[in-house]
């Protein structure tokens, strides 16, 4: 995956040109030199190779220095970076610290950010869930949104695909709710789940607790061995990088399968500045970016362009694209882009603890939890609040003395904290949230960052659907705990700030009527055909399932479909 550094145009001259390496621009490199175009894949972080580049990947708890934990000093100096999840001593070089990258909050908005060569696809949660035609339709349905330009039976297909190559663990459940896909074998639950499900099914009739459907090989395919990929060891480390390639990453499977085809050019310490636009021709010529290191500029030209730098800097990139036919950025005609910033809600938790069972324990550390699928408003509008949410959850025992170091030292020590403890379980909300025009980024004025470039600054917040979903969450989930035998029964909201759930959505909406969005059926901004945008920013409505596995199987479709076009001359 070599650098390149010649002066010259035509060494700077690509068929297509792919802004960032996380989960869509990796598909995006893969597919599309799958199919024979010389691709230019821009980074603006360090370059990571899988396994050469994880350090820690087989380290013990006690070769770290801190077991874990970062210093106070550190902490200090970074107060949104460490509240993410995963975060700590043993994945710190996979996150950007606070300082690195600044932004202007307007309202508090956690910006959580990892910039390297396969960008956070490194450091994802890996839950990997498909949409319902419901997902699709309710938000034109229920009146809180724009019509998604397709639907279900569009996009299956490309869910398959890209289940088949990731790998993707999971029952098939038979739930309309959460159609089932091309799945390896799942992680069983556990005993004291399988009795918690058992209770739930049996009170409730639409409400089903699943195993989750997850990124990780339990048993690999001959594509998988074929990517250099091997079974997932349950060591549940997998935010460290993984030297199985246990679970999917840019790094693991599509930029060497990318590399494979002789197609692929990485350019790491890759700052994009721009897209280059030609009034002329009324396409994107090319991307300007500025050496992170020399601070040098450099224009990369392709006759086709896809932008995947996740959803936030997305949309910084096409406001800064200025040009005289766009003077409020890329495609932006109809002065949207920017606005409908969306995002999940993580806010409401529960927990309480389980009698008997002590008996029996379980083997490994499940990298997955389980799922509880959408049961609100489906098909229909029958809540006081728009949307839906779905649930993970789980079992666990705890230590069997949770205080020992107060009253042992020793071997007394280590046997107490060796000993199991009462079972316990959580589960945690994924809710939809509401698109709205008020929810926006723009560039700043007056700040720019060491590059030259403006600053982002992000206005987004939480809105009185949010509220009642939440409270709905919670005492649904109490009753349903409670139902189930679960003991000592409580309720959590955390009040976190929007976007610390990692998932920002939106600002480069698709959707059918170009006064209405900036991006049509194929992900192309209806106002420049060659440019397509397929991460996160792209995205209409939120639903309430993670939305990676979406990402990657929109940018599978809209490459090769770029392909098709490119190949008729239509770009």
């Amino acid at each position: 995956m070599p650098n390149i550094n010649g002066k010259a145009k035509i060494d700077h001259t690509y068929d297509a040109i792919v802004i960032g390496s996380g989960i869509s621009g990796g598909w995006a490199a893969k597919e599309l030199c799958e199919q024979g175009l010389k691709t230019l894949v821009l980074e603006r972080g360090r370059m990571v190779e899988h396994i050469k580049d994880y350090p820690t990947m087989t380290m013990h708890p006690w070769e770290f220095k801190h077991r874990g934990k970062m210093t106070q000093t550190f902490l200090e100096e970074n107060p949104l970076i460490t509240t993410a999840a995963g975060f700590g001593e043993e994945t710190q070089h996979f996150f950007i610290k606070d300082k690195d990258h600044p932004y202007v909050q307007e309202k508090s908005f956690d910006w959580i950010r990892g910039y390297q060569v396969g960008g956070k696809s490194l450091i994802w949660g890996r839950a990997c869930p498909r949409w319902s035609q419901n997902e699709f339709e309710s938000p034109a349905r229920d009146g809180y949104g724009i019509e998604w330009p397709i639907h279900y039976d569009e996009i299956a297909p490309w869910y398959t695909h890209v289940e088949t190559f990731a790998g993707i663990c999971g029952n098939r459940d038979g739930l309309e709710t959460m159609p089932d896909g091309a799945y390896l074998p799942p992680f069983d639950f556990n005993c004291v789940e399988k009795e918690l499900q058992k209770k739930i099914s049996k009170k409730y009739r639409d409400r089903h607790m699943i195993q989750g459907r997850w990124a990780q090989l339990t048993k690999p395919l001959p594509i998988h061995i074929e990517q250099g990929r091997s079974q997932c060891q349950s060591r549940d480390l997998c935010m460290r990088g993984c030297m199985f390639g246990g679970y999917f990453s840019s790094n693991s499977s599509t930029l060497p399968w990318a590399a494979k085809t002789g197609n692929l050019t990485i350019r790491p310490d890759s700052v994009v500045h721009s897209i280059i636009y030609d009034a002329t021709s009324q396409k994107a010529t090319g991307v300007k970016v500025i050496d992170a290191h020399s601070h040098e500029e450099i224009d990369f030209h392709a006759k086709i362009i896809f932008l995947n730098a996740s959803a936030l800097n997305s949309n910084l990139i096409l406001l800064n694209s200025t040009s005289s036919r766009f003077e409020n950025g890329l495609g932006n005609d109809n002065g949207l882009l920017g606005h409908y910033i969306c995002f999940h809600n993580y806010r409401g938790s529960l927990g309480g603890s389980i009698e008997g069972y002590e008996d029996v324990y379980y083997y490994g550390r499940k990298p997955a939890e389980s799922m509880m699928p959408n049961f609100r408003n489906f098909k229909k509008h029958d809540m006081d609040f728009v949307g839906g949410y779905m649930a993970f959850m789980g079992c666990y025992r705890t230590r069997g003395d949770e205080d020992a170091s107060i009253d042992h030292i020793g071997i007394e020590l280590k046997n107490k904290m060796s000993e199991a403890g009462p079972w316990g379980m959580y589960m945690y909300i994924q809710g939809e949230t509401v698109p709205k025009y008020e929810n926006h980024v723009k560039l700043s004025k007056t700040e720019k960052d060491q590059w030259g470039i403006p600053l982002l600054v992000t206005n987004v917040d939480y809105d009185q659907n949010d509220e009642l979903l939440l409270k709905d969450f919670l005492v649904q989930g109490a009753e349903m705990l409670e139902a189930a035998g679960v003991k000592n029964i409580h309720t959590h909201d955390n009040h976190w700030a929007p976007g610390r759930d990692i998932h920002e959505m939106g600002g480069c909406r698709m959707g059918k009527d170009p006064n209405t969005s900036l991006l049509n059926e194929w992900n192309q901004l209806h106002h420049c055909k060659n440019v397509f945008v397929t991460d996160g920013a792209c995205m209409t409505s939120t639903a309430n399932q993670s939305p990676s596995i979406l990402y990657m199987a929109l940018t599978a479709r809209a490459a090769n479909y770029a392909v098709d076009e490119l190949k008729k001359n239509n770009l």
